[in-house]
Protein backbone atom coordinates (compact mmCIF):
# COMPACT_ATOMS: atom_id res chain seq x y z
CA UNK A 1 0.00 0.00 0.00
CA UNK A 2 1.48 3.44 -0.93
CA UNK A 3 0.70 7.31 -1.60
CA UNK A 4 2.42 9.95 -3.08
CA UNK A 5 3.03 12.46 -0.92
CA UNK A 6 0.64 15.18 -1.87
CA UNK A 7 -1.71 12.45 -1.70
CA UNK A 8 -0.65 12.01 1.81
CA UNK A 9 -0.82 15.98 2.46
CA UNK A 10 -4.76 15.93 1.60
CA UNK A 11 -5.25 13.39 3.97
CA UNK A 12 -3.29 15.34 6.79
CA UNK A 13 -5.18 18.26 5.35
CA UNK A 14 -8.72 17.04 5.34
CA UNK A 15 -9.25 14.11 7.61
CA UNK A 16 -6.60 14.62 10.30
CA UNK A 17 -7.62 18.20 10.69
CA UNK A 18 -10.36 18.96 9.14
CA UNK A 19 -11.64 15.77 10.49
CA UNK A 20 -10.95 16.36 13.99
CA UNK A 21 -12.08 20.15 13.75
CA UNK A 22 -15.11 18.70 13.18
CA UNK A 23 -15.42 16.76 15.86
CA UNK A 24 -13.90 19.45 18.45
CA UNK A 25 -16.48 22.17 17.51
CA UNK A 26 -19.28 19.46 17.74
CA UNK A 27 -18.03 18.82 21.24
CA UNK A 28 -17.79 22.65 22.04
CA UNK A 29 -21.41 23.00 20.96
CA UNK A 30 -21.96 20.35 23.35
CA UNK A 31 -19.90 22.42 25.97
CA UNK A 32 -21.79 25.45 25.11
CA UNK A 33 -25.36 23.84 25.74
CA UNK A 34 -23.88 22.47 29.14
CA UNK A 35 -23.28 25.25 30.60
CA UNK A 36 -26.33 26.80 29.18
CA UNK A 37 -28.42 24.95 31.38
CA UNK A 38 -30.24 26.53 34.42
CA UNK A 39 -28.17 25.53 37.00
CA UNK A 40 -24.57 25.67 35.10
CA UNK A 41 -21.65 25.22 37.66
CA UNK A 42 -20.66 28.79 38.51
CA UNK A 43 -16.51 27.86 38.25
CA UNK A 44 -15.30 24.84 37.03
CA UNK A 45 -13.03 22.79 38.83
CA UNK A 46 -8.95 23.27 38.32
CA UNK A 47 -8.48 20.50 36.25
CA UNK A 48 -11.52 20.80 34.32
CA UNK A 49 -10.77 24.51 33.19
CA UNK A 50 -7.49 23.85 32.43
CA UNK A 51 -9.02 20.54 29.93
CA UNK A 52 -11.87 23.12 28.84
CA UNK A 53 -8.60 25.48 27.68
CA UNK A 54 -6.53 23.11 26.02
CA UNK A 55 -9.83 21.50 24.55
CA UNK A 56 -10.56 24.80 22.95
CA UNK A 57 -7.21 26.02 21.93
CA UNK A 58 -6.70 22.53 20.00
CA UNK A 59 -9.66 23.38 18.51
CA UNK A 60 -9.27 26.94 16.78
CA UNK A 61 -5.22 24.93 16.33
CA UNK A 62 -7.23 22.09 14.06
CA UNK A 63 -9.26 24.71 12.20
CA UNK A 64 -6.85 26.97 11.03
CA UNK A 65 -4.12 24.19 10.14
CA UNK A 66 -7.10 22.69 7.90
CA UNK A 67 -7.73 26.29 6.54
CA UNK A 68 -4.17 27.18 6.05
CA UNK A 69 -2.16 23.71 4.74
CA UNK A 70 -5.57 23.77 2.23
CA UNK A 71 -4.97 26.95 0.71
CA UNK A 72 -1.32 27.41 0.77
CA UNK A 73 0.22 23.86 0.42
CA UNK A 74 -2.85 21.87 -1.28
CA UNK A 75 -4.92 24.08 -3.27
CA UNK A 76 -1.88 25.27 -5.47
CA UNK A 77 -1.13 21.25 -6.60
CA UNK A 78 -4.83 21.34 -7.16
CA UNK A 79 -5.24 24.57 -9.57
CA UNK A 80 -1.57 24.08 -11.28
CA UNK A 81 -2.17 25.06 -15.10
CA UNK A 82 -2.35 21.88 -17.40
CA UNK A 83 0.89 23.04 -20.50
CA UNK A 84 -1.36 22.00 -24.02
CA UNK A 85 -1.35 18.44 -24.48
CA UNK A 86 -0.93 16.96 -21.18
CA UNK A 87 -2.69 14.24 -19.28
CA UNK A 88 -5.62 15.79 -17.10
CA UNK A 89 -5.20 13.19 -14.75
CA UNK A 90 -2.01 15.08 -12.92
CA UNK A 91 -4.25 18.66 -12.93
CA UNK A 92 -7.28 18.53 -11.07
CA UNK A 93 -8.75 21.58 -11.10
CA UNK A 94 -8.17 21.47 -15.92
CA UNK A 95 -9.63 17.48 -15.16
CA UNK A 96 -12.69 19.05 -13.72
CA UNK A 97 -13.39 21.96 -15.86
CA UNK A 98 -12.57 19.83 -19.01
CA UNK A 99 -16.19 17.88 -18.06
CA UNK A 100 -19.26 19.68 -18.07
CA UNK A 101 -21.19 16.98 -15.74
CA UNK A 102 -17.89 18.25 -13.15
CA UNK A 103 -17.37 21.78 -13.70
CA UNK A 104 -19.83 22.65 -11.11
CA UNK A 105 -17.96 20.75 -8.98
CA UNK A 106 -15.15 23.35 -9.55
CA UNK A 107 -17.11 25.95 -9.43
CA UNK A 108 -19.25 25.98 -6.71
CA UNK A 109 -17.51 23.39 -4.17
CA UNK A 110 -13.60 25.03 -4.60
CA UNK A 111 -15.01 28.63 -4.58
CA UNK A 112 -17.03 27.30 -1.43
CA UNK A 113 -13.62 26.00 0.00
CA UNK A 114 -11.76 28.43 -1.39
CA UNK A 115 -13.93 31.33 0.41
CA UNK A 116 -16.99 30.45 2.55
CA UNK A 117 -14.48 28.07 4.44
CA UNK A 118 -12.38 30.67 6.08
CA UNK A 119 -15.20 31.25 8.45
CA UNK A 120 -14.99 28.21 10.04
CA UNK A 121 -11.53 28.96 12.09
CA UNK A 122 -12.27 32.81 12.31
CA UNK A 123 -15.75 32.15 14.02
CA UNK A 124 -14.28 28.92 16.04
CA UNK A 125 -11.95 31.76 17.34
CA UNK A 126 -14.37 34.16 18.37
CA UNK A 127 -16.31 31.17 20.22
CA UNK A 128 -13.43 29.67 22.43
CA UNK A 129 -12.39 33.68 23.15
CA UNK A 130 -16.00 34.02 24.43
CA UNK A 131 -15.78 30.78 26.23
CA UNK A 132 -12.81 31.38 27.69
CA UNK A 133 -12.15 34.69 28.81
CA UNK A 134 -15.86 35.66 29.12
CA UNK A 135 -17.16 32.88 31.28
CA UNK A 136 -19.10 35.39 33.53
CA UNK A 137 -20.65 37.41 30.85
CA UNK A 138 -21.57 33.54 29.51
CA UNK A 139 -23.66 32.99 32.37
CA UNK A 140 -25.12 35.93 32.94
CA UNK A 141 -26.29 36.95 29.45
CA UNK A 142 -29.08 34.71 27.57
CA UNK A 143 -28.72 36.86 24.34
CA UNK A 144 -25.11 36.21 24.88
CA UNK A 145 -25.26 32.60 24.79
CA UNK A 146 -27.84 32.23 21.99
CA UNK A 147 -25.01 34.34 19.52
CA UNK A 148 -22.33 32.51 20.66
CA UNK A 149 -24.27 28.91 20.12
CA UNK A 150 -25.14 30.42 16.79
CA UNK A 151 -21.69 30.90 15.50
CA UNK A 152 -20.67 27.90 16.10
CA UNK A 153 -22.90 26.30 14.51
CA UNK A 154 -21.80 28.63 11.28
CA UNK A 155 -18.63 27.39 12.32
CA UNK A 156 -19.40 23.69 12.29
CA UNK A 157 -22.16 23.92 9.10
CA UNK A 158 -19.07 25.87 6.91
CA UNK A 159 -16.77 23.14 7.68
CA UNK A 160 -18.97 20.16 7.40
CA UNK A 161 -19.85 21.78 3.71
CA UNK A 162 -15.98 22.34 2.61
CA UNK A 163 -15.53 18.74 3.86
CA UNK A 164 -17.46 17.39 2.14
CA UNK A 165 -16.89 19.14 -0.98
CA UNK A 166 -13.51 18.35 -0.58
CA UNK A 167 -14.09 15.09 -0.47
CA UNK A 168 -15.86 14.54 -3.19
CA UNK A 169 -13.56 16.82 -5.34
CA UNK A 170 -10.36 14.39 -3.95
CA UNK A 171 -12.49 11.70 -5.38
CA UNK A 172 -13.73 12.81 -8.94
CA UNK A 173 -10.19 14.95 -9.21
CA UNK A 174 -7.77 13.42 -6.74
CA UNK A 175 -3.92 15.57 -5.84
CA UNK A 176 -1.84 13.25 -7.44
CA UNK A 177 2.23 13.89 -7.48
CA UNK A 178 5.39 13.78 -5.65
CA UNK A 179 7.64 11.17 -3.99
CA UNK A 180 6.29 7.72 -3.41
CA UNK A 181 5.73 6.68 0.13
CA UNK A 182 5.35 2.89 1.19
CA UNK A 183 2.67 2.57 3.70
CA UNK A 184 2.40 -1.42 4.35
CA UNK A 185 4.67 -3.90 1.84
CA UNK A 186 3.12 -6.81 0.26
CA UNK A 187 3.85 -9.71 1.41
CA UNK A 188 6.08 -11.68 -1.63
Amino acid sequence: MEVTLRELVTIVHGMLFGGFFLMAIGGAIVMLLEWSSPNPEASPPRPAARWRTTYLVAMVALGWAAVLSGAYVVYPWYRAVAPPGADLAAFPQRLLMSNPTTAGWHTLGMEWKEHVAWFAPMVATMVGFVMLRHRAAWSADRQLRRVVLGFAAVAFLAAAIAGGWGAMINKAAPVRGGDTIQLWRSAP
